[in-house]
């Protein structure tokens, strides 16, 4: 299972409805990713395989973690779903 930390500047109100649709996209998928919420300072001893964020925050943070997704529309299920199974992806061709 992959571990996800989805998270924004101050862990207070996008993120947590960001939260809410990405556990939406897991279970509807059955996909293989566990998520926390947080902030920026949650990235401080973040030992898992993906950050989940706005767009905007996303290139700020791609040195931090080895793969990070930025949503552009936070309520966009289908941009989400795409953008995990992305990662999905990518992780089954680096672990081959």
């Amino acid at each position: 299972m992959y571990k996800a930390l989805v998270a924004c500047r101050a862990g207070m109100g996008s993120s947590v409805l960001l939260k809410v649709k990405v556990d939406q996209v897991i279970k509807e998928n059955n996909l293989d990713i566990f998520t926390e919420h947080g902030n920026l300072d949650s990235l401080i001893g973040f030992n898992g395989d993906l950050l989940i964020t706005m767009e905007d925050l996303a290139n700020e943070l791609s040195d931090k973690v080895d793969y990070v997704i930025g949503i552009k529309n936070i309520i966009d299920k289908e941009e989400i779903e795409r953008k995990l199974e992305d990662f999905l992806k990518f992780k089954n061709e680096k672990d081959k």
